[in-house]
């Protein structure tokens, strides 16, 4: 019986203890559960949290540059700001001859020269000088024609005196005059051959007199109808010449052209009327002033320059085609956000300015660039008046924000993208 007792303890106690280590188990799971809960939770907090100062980094990046290290590298700064900016152009002209004044001279008749009153060029000839002789059969023809017409005409003139009295017999019985009939074609021929005549430069004068001696002018003289100087001879005495064969090139050198090259990134500033200064190294302290008559439409395959041209009073013949010329143009541009060329990192894909946000921080910021003026440099995008930017020392700025990863973000309009924008947010 005691035997029975202590084996149904011995069960009772051993149960009770499988039971008691099976809460005590399951309690410590239960704790350990939620402590791996709270956890998980509280690193799912620590990382959501910084979320909005990570963005807020990437959207304005900086580099820390210590006061101490930006005097010893030698940094400075300088505020962007709009003022008034004025392009100084400057670039080398040729005098040339003013092609609305140059004349070319030349024969309307076939026929041989025989004889040159210029022999050379760079002659002055005046208005009316003679410059050549011609002889042409064709010429004499026409002269002896007009003559043939002449003597009819007067003898048809002769007869009108005895026909008054035929022209009033005539009218009474109604029958044509004849003789008025043959002279009224003999005017009309004789005029038909004056006004030839006319057409191949021979002078009032030369018709005159051919009418009167009644003998034709064996040569036609060529007169020059301007004033100037010869710059070209193309005649040669003896000669044979075609009609319309160029025989001077005559031009008028009371006024002279000045030719200029103005490169290609410098034409978006260079308009008609602008005011140039004239500098000849031949005429110590000397200035001449003129403004831009014309800008050409075409540009140069071989130099990328296009030519501007300015008309220049030439007193006393001093100024000679060929000589070479100092211009000089002040081209304002009015009033334009800029900051020194220095200031501006050109990385190839696009360009970059450090600006200083204070306490030693650095923002690298892309930039649009425009015109440039002497050491200056407009800024059409990325930079406000009042912003300080690092003028000098920003290479090693730049170097440093390398070396730690940070990038200007965005880019001038035109700049291929690097790369697509990076994810914002988490993924589960």
């Amino acid at each position: 019986m005691g035997k029975r007792i202590a084996t149904i303890c011995f069960v009772i106690v051993t149960v009770g203890t499988v039971f008691f280590f099976a809460s005590c188990k399951g309690g410590h799971n239960a704790e350990k559960a939620a402590s791996i809960e709270n956890r998980v939770t509280e690193t799912s907090h620590q990382s959501a949290k910084p979320e909005e100062p990570a963005q807020k980094q990437e959207e304005t990046p900086t580099v820390e540059i210590p006061l101490e290290k930006q005097q010893l590298i030698g940094v400075r700064t300088v505020t962007a700001s709009i003022q008034p900016v004025e392009k100084i152009v400057r670039t080398t002209g040729k005098i040339e001859y003013d092609e609305r004044k140059l004349t070319t001279i030349n024969t309307k008749v076939e026929g041989w020269i025989e004889k040159l009153y210029i022999n050379f060029t760079g002659v002055y000839v005046k208005k009316g000088a003679p410059l050549a002789d011609i002889y042409s059969p064709e010429l004499w023809a026409t002269q002896q024609e007009f003559i043939n017409l002449v003597k009819w005409a007067k003898k048809t003139a002769g007869r009108g005196a005895g026909s008054e009295q035929v022209a009033s017999s005539s009218q009474e019985t109604g029958s044509p005059d004849l003789t008025a009939m043959l002279s009224k074609d003999a005017e009309s021929l004789l005029e038909a051959a004056r006004q030839r005549l006319k057409l191949w430069d021979i002078s009032d004068a030369q018709i005159k007199k051919i009418e009167e001696n009644e003998k034709p002018i064996r040569t036609l003289t060529v007169y020059s109808p301007v004033g100037g100087y010869v710059l070209q001879k193309y005649a040669i005495q003896g000669m044979k010449v075609m009609a319309g064969e160029k025989l001077f090139d005559v031009s008028d050198l009371s006024s002279v052209w000045v030719l200029a090259d103005i490169y290609e990134y410098e034409l978006p500033v260079i308009r008609v009327g602008d005011t140039a200064r004239l500098h000849l190294s031949y005429f110590p302290g000397k200035e001449l002033t003129s403004k831009i008559e014309f800008v050409s439409p075409t540009l140069s395959n071989e130099t990328r320059t296009a030519q501007v041209r300015f008309s220049v009073p030439n007193t006393g013949g001093k100024l000679k085609p060929g000589m070479l010329t100092d211009v000089e143009m002040k081209i304002n541009l009015g009033k334009r956000l800029v900051v020194p060329d220095e200031a501006v990192i050109d990385t190839g894909l696009r360009q970059i300015v450090y600006v200083d946000k204070g306490d030693g921080y650095f923002e690298p910021r892309a930039v649009t660039p425009g015109l440039r003026a002497g050491n200056l440099v407009e800024v059409l995008q990325g930079l406000k008046a009042g912003e300080k930017v690092a003028s000098s020392a920003n290479f090693l700025i730049d170097s440093e924000a390398k070396l730690k990863g940070v990038e200007a973000r965005g880019s001038a309009p035109g700049a291929k993208q690097e790369g697509p924008p990076a994810p914002v947010g988490h993924k589960h």
